[in-house]
């Protein structure tokens, strides 16, 4: 009796003769992706982490896009000491853009980057502070109105930082012991400060407007803000709540860039310099003055 023949199995045929592979790993993120993330993995500033991104950036173009893991010390040398020579940056932008440096080999590069040696340090200018008289603060804070002259009053009477005072959260206002939570100010820090009794009635009967904005918004379905580190993971409907409103919101809601919400923010910046500078001019005030010059914690 003949032996029946065993054939091997081929497996395209029950497959439709397509060659079966295994998926392939995810692409590495780019370079500047993988700033980003190792920056909001720590919980560093927005601005911060557009600085860093702007100075690693102009690194790369600064040596002909070159990628910087074939880069060292002498590299960033170079690119430091054009800073101060060519740019003729401060000490302070130059120290900007050796920290985003750093922070790209060592973090993300995993690079050792020792002593920079070679490099021209930008001057650090001794320059005296801008100082108002009595009669001058009396006028700028005549030529200023509504949330403006608020928010300078609390930088007047607080000694808030700009950005600080910007940052302020209904929660962080106690009108029953006249005290203002002030939350990671510089260096990261709480502290707390008074609520300077001036600005005590203004403040109150701006904050009930602003609650009525938020009622608004929560009827249009929006009203959320950003919260700060993990709590919006922890506390999904925080972001709703009115104690973790803004004290000065935005007249306007952005898009959130990275959960698609669209939510309101604090006022910018610019709003109050430019509210400052206006004032200045209707004061006849010479000095050149700002948000800074009102801000004891600044000096």
């Amino acid at each position: 009796m003949e032996r029946a023949k065993i054939y091997p199995l081929n497996r395209n045929r029950f497959r439709g003769n397509a060659t079966v592979s295994t998926p392939a790993s995810p692409p590495k993120p780019k370079l500047l992706d993988q700033v980003r993330q190792a920056i909001r993995t720590r919980h560093y500033s927005y601005m911060t982490e557009k600085a860093y991104i702007a100075w690693i950036k102009r690194f790369i173009f600064f040596h002909n896009k070159r990628h910087p893991v074939g880069m060292g010390e002498s590299e960033i040398a170079q690119f430091l000491s054009s800073l101060a020579s060519d740019a003729h940056v401060s000490a302070s932008t130059q120290n900007q853009a050796l920290n985003a440096l750093l922070f790209l080999y060592r973090e993300i590069l995993k690079k050792d980057i020792g002593y920079v040696n070679g490099v021209v340090r930008a001057k650090r200018p001794h320059r005296l502070p801008v100082v108002l008289t009595r009669q001058e603060v009396r006028s700028l804070l005549a030529s200023l109105d509504g949330s403006d002259w608020i928010m300078v009053m609390l930088l007047y009477g607080a000694g808030l930082r700009l950005m600080e005072c910007l940052r302020l959260r209904v929660k962080d206002i106690d009108f029953t012991s006249n005290q203002i939570v002030v939350r990671a100010g510089k260096g990261d820090k709480d502290r707390h400060t008074m609520l300077p009794a001036a600005v005590k009635e203004s403040l109150f009967k701006h904050l009930d407007l602003v609650k009525r904005q938020h009622q608004r918004d929560l009827e249009r379905g929006l009203g959320r803000v950003a919260l700060p580190n993990a709590l919006e993971r922890k506390y999904p409907n925080a972001g709703k709540e009115w104690g973790w409103q803004w004290v000065f919101p935005a007249t306007s809601h952005y898009t959130d860039r990275v959960t698609g919400e669209r939510r309101r923010h604090h006022l910018h910046e610019s709003v109050l310099q430019k509210a400052v500078k206006e004032a200045v001019q209707k004061a006849g005030v010479t000095k050149p003055a700002s948000p800074h010059t009102f801000s004891s914690a600044s000096t």
